[in-house]
C-alpha cells in the first residue's frame, strides 16, 4: 500500500495542471503520444533521485532502477511502487503493447516490455516529457496541494 494519496485530482486541479503543460507535454501525457527517440532530457540523466509524474507529481521510478536500454528513451526495470503505475492494453498502430499510465492522474507515461534486465525482466520505456525529477534530498513536488506523506520517500 502506497503512503501517497492516489485519489485523482479534482476537475479544477486537473485543469490547472494541464494549463501549465507545453504542447508536447499535452500531446504525450493526454493524447498518448510519443516523443522522438534519443532526444529526451532524462535519457542521459545520471543523478540520484526520484522520477515523478509530470502532471501530478506522483513518484513513479527511482534512479536506482534506471538502466541503459539503447532504445532512445529512459528505461527502468521496476516502478517506485507497483501501485503508482497502471497498465492498459494498447492496440494502436496494428500491434498489441502494454501501455503504462500514472495511477493517480491517468497520464500516459510510455510502455512496458518483457525484455528488461533482472531481477524483473521488465523494461518500462518512458517519455522524458512525461516525467519530472527530484534529486536525492530534495522535496518531492506537491502539485495537488495535499501535503507530503509521512517521512520522505527513499531516493
Amino acid at each position: 500500500m502506497s503512503k501517497f494519496n492516489l485519489s485523482p485530482p479534482s476537475s479544477a486541479q486537473r485543469a490547472t495542471l494541464i494549463a501549465g503543460l507545453s504542447e508536447e507535454e499535452k500531446e504525450v501525457l493526454l493524447e498518448h503520444g510519443t516523443e522522438a527517440p534519443f532526444c529526451g532530457f532524462f535519457l542521459d540523466n545520471k543523478k540520484t533521485g526520484v522520477y515523478t509524474c509530470r502532471l501530478c507529481g506522483l513518484p513513479l521510478f527511482a534512479s536506482d532502477a534506471k538502466f541503459e536500454s539503447g532504445t532512445g528513451w529512459p528505461s527502468f526495470f521496476k516502478p517506485y511502487d507497483e501501485t503508482h503505475v497502471k497498465t492498459i492494453v494498447d492496440k494502436s498502430y496494428g500491434m498489441v503493447r502494454t501501455e503504462i499510465v500514472c495511477a493517480r492522474c491517468d497520464s500516459h507515461l510510455g510502455h512496458v516490455f518483457p525484455d528488461g534486465p533482472p531481477p524483473t525482466g521488465e523494461r518500462h520505456c518512458l517519455n522524458s516529457v512525461s516525467l519530472g525529477f527530484t534529486e536525492k534530498g530534495g522535496a518531492l513536488p506537491d502539485l495537488l496541494g495535499r501535503g507530503a506523506p509521512e517521512g520522505q520517500p527513499d531516493q
